[in-house]
Parts: C-alpha cells; structure tokens; sequence
C-alpha cells in the first residue's frame, strides 16, 4: 500500500508504525527509556542522533522490561485500547461544550505541549525530505482525529471505531507474508463488518462516512509514523508533526469553540481525553511492541471495535445487541488465534 510515495514495505512500515514511534514519546512521561527506533530493512539501532533517555525525562530501561514481562504484552495492548476507546467516551461528553472539532483541538494542542516539554526536539539539521515527512505525518494525525471525532458525533462510539479499523484491518492483510495471518485478518473484518449490523444501513450516512475517511488516514497515519521514526532519534519527529497537527486543528477549532476553548473545566477534561487516548495508550504499546510481533499487533488492533462499543456502553449507555456481542466473540476469537499461531511460530523458530 503506498501513501503519497512511500517506498518502504508495509510489513515495516507496521512494525515500526503508530504505536511504535508515537509510543516513543509516552513513554517519556511515564519514565520509560526508549531507544531509537530500529531500522526495518536491517534491524540495527542508529548509532548517531539519538539523545539519551535521559534527555528526555526517561528513566533507565530496565523498568519498562520489568513491566513488559509482569503484565505481558497483549494485556498491555488490551490496556492500551480500553485507555483510547474510553478517552474517545469521555471525549464526546467533553462535545457538547466544545464540540466535536473543539475536542480535536484540544487533544492535540495539550498532547502536542506535553510532548515538546518531555523532548524538547532539535529543528536544525534537518533536509527538506525530513521535513516533508514530518509535514505528512502531522496531517495525517490531525485528518485521522477531525475526521473521527466528526463521526462519533453522529454514530455511536463502536460503529465509528468498527468502520475506521477496517483501514488497518486492510494494511495488516497487505503486510501479512502467512497464510495464517490473512485468515486471522479475514475473520476480524467480518467481526467488524457484523459489529456494525451487517452494513450499517441504520447509521447517519455522513457519520459513516467520516469513519471511513478515519480510517484511512489512519493507514496513512501509520506509514508516516514509520518514516518519521527513521528519519528522527527517539521521538522528536512526533513531537514536531503533533505540533503541526495541532496548529492544522486550531483555527477549527476556534471557529466552533470560541471562548469555550479556554474555560478550566473544559481544558481539564481535554487533558484527560489527551492523556487517555494518547499518553497513556502509546506508551503501553511501546512496552507490548518490544514483545509482540508486527502482524500479531496488527490483528490486536482488532479489539478496537469491541473495547469501544463496551466503552459506549457503560460510559454513554449506548446499548449492545446479541448481533453486537456475537461480533465481539468473532473479533476476540481473531486476536486470540493469532496470539496462538504467533506463539506456535517462535517456538517451532526456537526448536530449530
């Protein structure tokens, strides 16, 4: 799949992906110690560019392995979606206030002051390629989030995220070189197809459709947030196009808000949509990445729809169906095989 020229492989584009740069910067606040993101043609670190951990606020490594073991690495992915999905929940309760493009700004207005103070990123030395990249990147990340909080204002909360996935649903069929994997993928996409009603012909059309856009720039989402790690040391580049994405979202966002963009209440509750669906989630898939293949992580992803219509659920009492919780069981029973087949793989892997 190829967005806007991209000439690496999706297989790597995945694997050094959305969770694995922007968890880069989370970790930062949460006093993990990321290294440089690894080259996927070769595996190897970059020996120059990359500050130290302690440059970014981070403590040293050891604890992130500790967390990473303790807890395991699909529960940390499991994690990490309940903390993005019920953002999202809390995020549309903050929408009557600020609106759903008032929301978008705050989110990446907060989230981008956080990570520009944890990394403090250098902007010289720099090519115009880099630069570009950073520029991409940024606009998919704001197009992904106005676009997706333009579509939980109009469709519940797991319909929206049900037809948004399908974006990385289709990147992780592309980048899966296993049979094994495509079937995996396969039964998740119709999970996700029946989570919405077995083709949504009760949601409002534009609200459908701004999920499917979501979806999109998310698959761009995540092959500019490879380029990005490779072209920036640790997660400078993140911090550089969320401002970017911030700065695209503000003169929206003023025209909706107004004023009610800087009421305390207000802000306080965009912190928290900011720390849940961003901080806290990249930084649990940063610890669950350095354990967790690409293609297993990628099916993961899967989990989405079912932890959002839970989260639309109990926080917004939007309520499931039996043809809701049978899709939720195909969706679990996806990620669940995958795991498995992962597993079967490292160790046949092992044995040889």
């Amino acid at each position: 799949m190829d967005f806007g020229g991209v000439a690496v492989s999706v297989d790597s584009q995945v694997s050094t992906g959305a969770a694995a740069t922007a968890a880069t910067a989370a970790a930062g606040v949460a006093g993990v110690a990321p290294g440089p993101t690894a080259d996927p043609a070769t595996g190897a670190r970059p020996a120059t560019g990359a500050r130290p951990a302690a440059a970014s606020g981070g403590r040293p490594g050891p604890a992130s392995g500790a967390a990473s073991r303790r807890f395991g690495p699909v529960a940390l992915v499991v994690a990490g979606g309940l903390s993005v999905q019920f953002g999202s929940a809390v995020a549309v309760l903050l929408m009557p206030r600020a609106g759903a493009l008032g929301v978008v700004t705050l989110r990446l207005v907060l989230a981008a002051l956080v990570l520009l103070l944890v990394c403090r990123p250098k902007v010289r030395g720099y090519g115009r390629a880099d630069w570009g990249t950073v520029v991409a990147f940024g606009a998919a990340m704001a197009g992904m989030n106005i676009l997706f909080y333009q579509s939980i204002d109009r469709i519940p909360l797991g319909a929206a995220v049900t037809l948004e996935v399908l974006g990385p649903l289709i990147l992780s069929v592309v980048a899966s070189r296993r049979l094994v994997n495509i079937l995996w993928a396969g039964l998740a996409f119709g999970g996700v197809a029946l989570l919405g009603g077995g083709g949504f012909d009760g949601l409002d059309p534009l609200g459908a459709g701004f999920a499917l856009a979501a979806g999109a720039m998310w698959a761009a989402y995540i092959v500019f947030s490879a380029r990005t790690g490779r072209r920036f040391p640790q997660a400078d580049g993140l911090a550089l196009a969320m401002a970017f994405g911030a700065v695209l979202s503000l003169p929206l966002g003023i025209a909706e808000a107004g004023g009610a963009l800087v009421v305390p209440s207000t802000i306080a509750l965009g912190l928290g949509v900011a720390l849940l669906s961003s901080v806290l989630p990249y930084t649990l898939e940063l610890l669950a990445l350095r354990r967790l293949p690409a293609p297993t992580f990628a099916v993961l992803m899967s989990l989405e729809p079912a932890i959002a219509a839970a989260a639309g659920f109990f926080v917004l009492h939007q309520a499931l169906s039996v043809t809701d919780g049978l899709a939720i069981a195909l969706v679990i029973a996806a990620s669940i095989g995958a795991v498995r087949t992962q597993k079967a793989v490292a160790a046949a892997t092992a044995a040889t």
